[in-house]
């Protein structure tokens, strides 16, 4: 599963299956937290639920370990440390852009894989920040300080805009920690986490994508599954490798089914606690369109990487992501139109509502808060489109050059500004972050950039017409093609150092400047940053204030029994290793390495269904009986990706790589009938290592040897 918009989702999805999902999903959905649900803040974890459900003690230091060993990736998945040499354990698919980053032509080391047999061949990592929360602070006070309820909503969203830039510059000043305000319940809460960063990470181990991915299309978002979806970084400090305070340690034993388990990893967006209105307006406006363009990219994708073997290479990383997101939208819109699961939605906000209603005093501070978001996502009806094509989803189709031309423009304007009043990407403490991206090596291919950049400029057309007064500036009188063609061809942004001179020369550079990228850029930075306000005054501020009374109802309500919608921040989930049943059949916990070359086998010559060599002539080494992936009840989210399981003592036992078919409803709600976690074994990661790529070395590291 992925964090940004993409997560790895099914390869078909079957009727009667979502219809049991949401029938459980509906059945569930109470108020509180029920069952195994939950993503659960560090700060605020239910010890004596997990005490009283599985007589697991969870005390302060247990919990501050397993923190301080989780790492955040900032390619959009989790990861931990996992040894007394900074070893970092991912997923090969959280780590596969990096892989690609390092490719050449001649070395494809999604192919292939990697192994550094020694320390000096670890291979650098180009624009990576792995973080490592250290501190939590409530700040929900300070963010909201001079807001009342009589401030407009935009003159509120400003001024919290303000408090969070002088919150997080006070910070980084004061503790050197790399800070970032996280917004909770949508607004009901902020509270200040202080990171460890690193930027000096390099590449260990990671095998072949045929390894990690096998089964494909087919079997992604399925189980039983076959997965070595495993790599290995390394953090480095001062050229050395990190010493890290805390890591895992490896299970010395494994696990059986009912076994507790614990899941500390960085779940990106759900939207449990959202409103009637705001989950209609994703039903009905935002998923529609999404899948819309992500089926686009898709086919358009597929012609570009069939012309040749270079634009495979350079376009399949891409290519995964948009297939994996294509198949998660398409799961998270089946949930929203199952009635059940509205109904069952609608139940919730009403008992609320009633509750609220009951009381005078509550009816006047907090009655009026699901109109407020109902008003909000009218608006954003409205610029939606814009919004989408000319800054959420970043213009011409995600190109590169375009996205740092995007940066150099705005920089000298927004730096400018007061740190408080300036862009959130722009602020002082997010500056080393934007300068590790626009000043990084990562190698940009022109071939793909034009496709990208031709294809975004099509759409812009077929979304606001070809009339379009931005749209015809925007081609000047070329068609995409030939405007895409001319834009890469006359840019020098590929050069790293022309970058530099560029934001070196502050606002008269940017001005002068013949770079046909830079003058598209400040064409619709007009436009971009219009739409831009026109959310963050009317729709995320107005949001936010409705949704913290709406947050202080429910804790009126439920008390502390609410966890808050997932942020691509640390969070803990709990539950046990078990299988399920599913048309009348048992789904083991359970599989073997064994099984792998047994569904090799059943599905040989079919798309996915292929072993490196590596694996083939391995087979008579391996214990087959060894267990290698497994299912658990935890709930995660795109973003949990790469998250260690944990057993009781804090020990690695597994690794999150996905969830299967029925897990899709999780975006909205939470359902153990059958929605299932999927794992790689940590026994099986070993034996892998050991009998199929001769990692001797790194086993004993892991194993602390």
């Amino acid at each position: 599963m992925r964090h940004s918009t993409p997560s790895r989702t099914p390869a078909r999805l079957r009727p009667s299956s979502l219809a049991s999902v949401a029938l459980a999903a509906g059945m569930a959905l109470t108020m509180t937290a029920r069952a195994d649900e939950g993503m659960w803040l560090f700060n605020a974890a239910p010890v004596r639920e997990i005490a009283s459900r599985y007589g697991v003690s969870l005390d302060d230091a247990w919990l501050e370990h397993v923190r301080k060993s989780s790492v955040r990736i900032s390619t959009g998945g989790s990861g931990s440390i996992v040894s007394a040499d900074g070893l970092v354990m991912t997923n090969h698919h959280v780590a596969s852009d990096l892989l690609a980053k390092l490719s050449t032509k001649d070395r494809d080391l999604l192919e292939t894989g990697f192994y550094a047999k020694t320390r000096d061949q670890e291979l650098k990592c180009p624009d990576l920040e792995l973080d490592v929360l250290w501190t939590i602070e409530d700040v929900t006070s300070r963010v909201n300080q001079g807001v009342n309820d009589d401030t407009p909503a935009a003159e509120a969203g400003a001024i919290r805009r303000r408090n969070i830039a002088t919150i997080e510059d006070a910070c980084k000043k004061d503790t050197g920690l790399e800070p970032q305000v996280v917004t909770l319940y949508q607004g009901g809460q902020y509270h200040l986490y202080g990171y460890k960063r690193y930027t000096d990470v390099r590449m260990v181990f990671a095998p072949e994508q045929q390894a990690a991915f096998f089964g494909g299309d087919t079997d992604n978002f399925e189980y039983p599954r076959y997965c070595l979806d495993v790599s290995f970084l390394r953090i480095y400090e001062d050229g050395k490798p990190l010493k890290p305070e805390h890591y895992l340690k490896w299970t010395e034993g494994g696990l059986k089914e009912g076994d507790p388990i614990f899941i500390s990893g960085h779940p990106g967006t759900t939207r449990r606690l959202y409103t009637m209105d705001h989950l209609r307006m994703r039903r009905d406006m935002q998923l529609p369109s999404q899948l819309s363009r992500i089926w686009r990219s898709e086919v358009k994708y597929q012609n570009f990487m069939a012309r040749n073997a270079e634009n495979h290479r350079i376009a399949k990383d891409d290519y995964f992501g948009i297939a994996n997101g294509r198949k998660a939208l398409t799961g998270q819109l089946a949930g929203l139109l199952d009635p059940g699961v509205m109904k069952a939605k609608a139940e919730q906000e009403r008992t609320l509502r009633e509750a609220v209603d009951r009381k005078p005093e509550w009816r006047a501070k907090w009655g009026g808060a699901w109109a407020d978001i109902a008003g909000a996502e009218e608006v954003f009806r409205k610029i939606y489109d814009q919004f989408v094509l000319f800054e959420a989803e970043q213009f011409v189709g995600g190109s590169s050059t375009f996205g740092i031309a995007r940066t150099l423009v705005r920089l000298p304007e927004e730096d400018a500004k007061p740190n408080g009043e300036r862009l959130r990407e722009f602020t002082d403490a997010a500056r080393p972050s934007l300068e590790l991206e626009l000043y990084s090596p990562a190698p940009i291919y022109p071939d793909l950039e034009v496709f990208k950049v031709a294809s975004g400029l099509s759409l812009m057309a077929e979304m606001l017409g070809g009339d379009h007064p931005l749209v015809q500036k925007v081609l000047a009188g070329k068609s995409p093609e030939e405007r895409a063609h001319e834009l890469v061809s006359g840019t020098s942004l590929f050069d790293v150092e022309q970058r530099g001179k560029l934001a070196g020369g502050g606002a008269d550079a940017i001005a002068s400047s013949d770079d046909p990228m830079i003058q598209l850029a400040r064409l619709i930075d007009d436009e971009a940053r219009s739409v831009r306000k026109t959310y963050e005054d009317d729709v995320q501020a107005v949001e936010r204030g409705a949704y913290a009374k709406v947050a202080a109802a429910k804790f009126a309500v439920l008390g502390d029994s609410v966890y808050p919608d997932a942020t691509f921040t640390l969070r803990l989930s709990y539950g046990a290793v078990k299988g399920y049943d599913e048309g009348g059949q048992k789904i083991p916990a359970f599989t073997t390495i064994g099984g792998t070359f047994d569904r090799l086998h059943e599905r040989l010559g079919q798309e996915g269904f292929t072993l490196p060599n590596s694996w083939l002539s391995a087979q008579n080494r391996l214990n087959k009986d060894t267990p290698f992936n497994f299912v658990c009840t935890g709930d995660i989210i795109g973003g949990n990706s790469g998250s260690p399981i944990v057993g009781a003592q804090g020990e690695v036992v597994g690794l999150v790589f996905d969830g299967n078919i029925q897990s899709l409803v999780y975006d909205t709600a939470y359902t153990d009938a059958q929605a299932r976690t999927v794992a790689v074994d940590a026994r099986g990661i070993l034996e892998a290592l050991d009998k199929v790529y001769g990692a001797k070395d790194l086993v004993r590291e892991i194993k602390g040897k």
